[in-house]
Protein backbone atom coordinates (compact mmCIF):
# COMPACT_ATOMS: atom_id res chain seq x y z
CA UNK A 1 0.00 0.00 0.00
CA UNK A 2 2.85 2.39 0.85
CA UNK A 3 4.49 1.65 -2.53
CA UNK A 4 1.24 2.41 -4.38
CA UNK A 5 0.65 5.67 -2.48
CA UNK A 6 4.24 6.74 -3.18
CA UNK A 7 3.75 6.05 -6.89
CA UNK A 8 0.41 7.90 -6.98
CA UNK A 9 2.00 10.84 -5.13
CA UNK A 10 4.88 10.91 -7.63
CA UNK A 11 2.39 10.79 -10.50
CA UNK A 12 0.42 13.72 -9.11
CA UNK A 13 3.60 15.74 -8.64
CA UNK A 14 4.69 14.96 -12.18
CA UNK A 15 1.35 15.99 -13.68
CA UNK A 16 1.39 19.27 -11.76
CA UNK A 17 5.03 19.98 -12.59
CA UNK A 18 4.51 19.06 -16.20
CA UNK A 19 1.29 21.01 -16.65
CA UNK A 20 2.90 24.05 -15.09
CA UNK A 21 5.64 23.94 -17.73
CA UNK A 22 3.87 22.70 -20.84
CA UNK A 23 1.14 25.32 -21.19
CA UNK A 24 -1.02 24.81 -24.28
CA UNK A 25 1.35 22.34 -25.94
CA UNK A 26 -0.22 19.22 -27.52
CA UNK A 27 1.95 16.13 -27.16
CA UNK A 28 2.35 12.47 -26.32
CA UNK A 29 5.31 10.98 -24.46
CA UNK A 30 6.48 7.86 -22.69
CA UNK A 31 7.06 8.57 -19.01
CA UNK A 32 9.28 6.90 -16.44
CA UNK A 33 8.87 7.75 -12.76
CA UNK A 34 11.37 6.48 -10.22
CA UNK A 35 10.38 6.90 -6.56
CA UNK A 36 11.94 5.15 -3.57
CA UNK A 37 13.77 2.75 -5.88
CA UNK A 38 10.60 1.68 -7.74
CA UNK A 39 10.24 2.42 -11.44
CA UNK A 40 6.83 3.05 -13.00
CA UNK A 41 6.42 3.44 -16.76
CA UNK A 42 3.50 4.92 -18.56
CA UNK A 43 2.24 7.23 -21.25
CA UNK A 44 1.29 10.90 -20.98
CA UNK A 45 -0.82 13.04 -23.29
CA UNK A 46 -1.51 16.75 -23.18
CA UNK A 47 -3.83 19.10 -24.98
CA UNK A 48 -4.30 22.71 -23.91
CA UNK A 49 -6.02 22.42 -20.51
CA UNK A 50 -6.29 18.60 -20.49
CA UNK A 51 -3.81 15.96 -19.39
CA UNK A 52 -3.90 12.16 -19.34
CA UNK A 53 -1.45 9.78 -17.71
CA UNK A 54 -1.65 5.99 -18.09
CA UNK A 55 0.30 3.51 -15.98
CA UNK A 56 0.18 -0.27 -15.80
CA UNK A 57 2.17 -0.98 -12.64
CA UNK A 58 1.32 -2.00 -9.98
CA UNK A 59 -2.13 -2.10 -11.65
CA UNK A 60 -3.66 -0.31 -14.63
CA UNK A 61 -4.68 3.25 -13.86
CA UNK A 62 -5.54 6.31 -15.94
CA UNK A 63 -5.57 9.83 -14.54
CA UNK A 64 -7.24 12.60 -16.51
CA UNK A 65 -7.12 16.26 -15.46
CA UNK A 66 -9.68 18.58 -17.04
CA UNK A 67 -8.95 22.19 -16.10
CA UNK A 68 -11.85 23.32 -18.31
CA UNK A 69 -14.23 21.40 -15.99
CA UNK A 70 -12.10 21.86 -12.84
CA UNK A 71 -12.21 18.05 -12.41
CA UNK A 72 -9.80 15.13 -12.29
CA UNK A 73 -10.70 11.48 -12.83
CA UNK A 74 -8.82 8.46 -11.52
CA UNK A 75 -9.94 5.60 -13.79
CA UNK A 76 -9.42 1.91 -12.98
CA UNK A 77 -10.00 0.01 -16.27
CA UNK A 78 -9.76 -3.47 -14.73
CA UNK A 79 -12.71 -2.71 -12.43
CA UNK A 80 -14.52 -0.40 -14.91
CA UNK A 81 -14.83 2.27 -12.20
CA UNK A 82 -13.62 5.83 -11.73
CA UNK A 83 -13.30 8.39 -8.95
CA UNK A 84 -13.91 12.07 -9.51
CA UNK A 85 -12.05 14.83 -7.68
CA UNK A 86 -12.44 18.60 -7.87
CA UNK A 87 -9.39 20.49 -9.09
CA UNK A 88 -8.23 23.30 -6.86
CA UNK A 89 -7.99 26.56 -8.86
CA UNK A 90 -4.58 27.11 -7.22
CA UNK A 91 -3.34 23.87 -8.83
CA UNK A 92 -4.23 24.81 -12.41
CA UNK A 93 -1.40 25.13 -14.95
CA UNK A 94 0.75 28.24 -14.79
CA UNK A 95 3.97 29.21 -16.51
CA UNK A 96 5.96 28.53 -13.36
CA UNK A 97 5.86 25.77 -10.77
CA UNK A 98 3.38 26.32 -7.95
CA UNK A 99 5.07 28.23 -5.14
CA UNK A 100 8.16 28.94 -7.26
CA UNK A 101 10.35 31.62 -5.74
CA UNK A 102 13.58 31.17 -7.71
CA UNK A 103 14.83 29.54 -10.93
CA UNK A 104 18.54 29.37 -11.82
CA UNK A 105 20.13 27.75 -14.83
CA UNK A 106 22.80 25.39 -13.48
CA UNK A 107 23.85 23.52 -16.60
CA UNK A 108 23.09 22.18 -20.04
CA UNK A 109 22.77 18.53 -21.08
CA UNK A 110 21.42 16.41 -23.91
CA UNK A 111 18.55 14.15 -22.79
CA UNK A 112 16.83 11.67 -25.13
CA UNK A 113 18.44 13.50 -28.06
CA UNK A 114 17.21 16.96 -27.00
CA UNK A 115 19.47 19.82 -25.96
CA UNK A 116 18.30 21.02 -22.53
CA UNK A 117 18.88 23.75 -20.00
CA UNK A 118 19.05 22.36 -16.47
CA UNK A 119 17.39 24.56 -13.84
CA UNK A 120 17.47 24.50 -10.06
CA UNK A 121 14.01 25.58 -8.94
CA UNK A 122 13.23 26.69 -5.40
CA UNK A 123 9.58 26.67 -4.32
CA UNK A 124 7.50 26.93 -1.16
CA UNK A 125 5.04 24.32 0.08
CA UNK A 126 3.25 25.97 2.99
CA UNK A 127 6.00 27.01 5.40
CA UNK A 128 8.55 24.57 3.90
CA UNK A 129 11.02 25.50 1.14
CA UNK A 130 11.96 22.74 -1.33
CA UNK A 131 14.08 22.43 -4.45
CA UNK A 132 14.02 20.37 -7.61
CA UNK A 133 15.86 20.14 -10.88
CA UNK A 134 14.14 20.55 -14.23
CA UNK A 135 15.63 19.92 -17.67
CA UNK A 136 13.84 22.01 -20.31
CA UNK A 137 14.41 20.89 -23.92
CA UNK A 138 15.26 24.00 -25.89
CA UNK A 139 14.37 22.55 -29.30
CA UNK A 140 10.76 21.68 -28.36
CA UNK A 141 10.24 23.87 -25.26
CA UNK A 142 9.32 20.82 -23.22
CA UNK A 143 10.37 19.67 -19.71
CA UNK A 144 11.93 16.28 -20.51
CA UNK A 145 13.06 15.56 -16.95
CA UNK A 146 12.39 16.70 -13.38
CA UNK A 147 13.99 15.39 -10.20
CA UNK A 148 13.92 15.97 -6.48
CA UNK A 149 17.21 17.56 -5.44
CA UNK A 150 17.90 14.52 -3.22
CA UNK A 151 16.84 12.03 -5.94
CA UNK A 152 13.80 10.85 -3.91
CA UNK A 153 11.92 10.88 -7.22
CA UNK A 154 12.78 11.37 -10.89
CA UNK A 155 10.28 12.00 -13.72
CA UNK A 156 11.46 11.51 -17.31
CA UNK A 157 9.65 12.02 -20.61
CA UNK A 158 10.97 10.03 -23.56
CA UNK A 159 9.94 9.75 -27.20
CA UNK A 160 8.18 13.11 -27.01
CA UNK A 161 5.90 13.72 -30.00
CA UNK A 162 4.58 17.25 -30.43
CA UNK A 163 1.28 17.31 -32.31
CA UNK A 164 -2.52 17.20 -32.09
CA UNK A 165 -4.15 14.71 -29.69
CA UNK A 166 -7.70 13.34 -30.08
CA UNK A 167 -10.33 14.77 -27.71
CA UNK A 168 -11.48 11.23 -26.87
CA UNK A 169 -8.29 10.68 -24.82
CA UNK A 170 -9.54 13.23 -22.29
CA UNK A 171 -13.08 11.89 -21.80
CA UNK A 172 -14.43 9.27 -19.41
CA UNK A 173 -14.86 5.92 -21.18
CA UNK A 174 -18.47 4.79 -21.57
CA UNK A 175 -19.77 1.98 -19.39
CA UNK A 176 -17.76 2.90 -16.28
CA UNK A 177 -19.35 3.38 -12.85
CA UNK A 178 -18.56 6.27 -10.56
CA UNK A 179 -17.13 5.11 -7.25
CA UNK A 180 -18.46 7.15 -4.35
CA UNK A 181 -15.88 8.41 -1.90
CA UNK A 182 -16.69 7.28 1.65
CA UNK A 183 -17.99 10.05 3.90
CA UNK A 184 -16.00 10.79 7.02
CA UNK A 185 -17.91 10.90 10.30
CA UNK A 186 -18.85 14.50 11.14
CA UNK A 187 -16.48 14.59 14.13
CA UNK A 188 -13.51 13.65 11.91
CA UNK A 189 -13.96 16.14 9.04
CA UNK A 190 -11.27 18.75 8.49
CA UNK A 191 -12.26 22.21 9.64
Amino acid sequence: MKKRSTIVFALLISVLLFSASAGALEFSADTVITAQGHKTQGKMYGKSDRFRMEISQPSRMIMISRVDKMLAWNIMPDQKIYMEFPLNPQDTPKTEIKGEIDRKQVGAETIDGHPTKKYLITYKEGSRTSQLYQWMATDINFPVKSADINNKWIQEYRNVRIGPQPNSLFELPSGYSKMQMPQMPSGMRAR
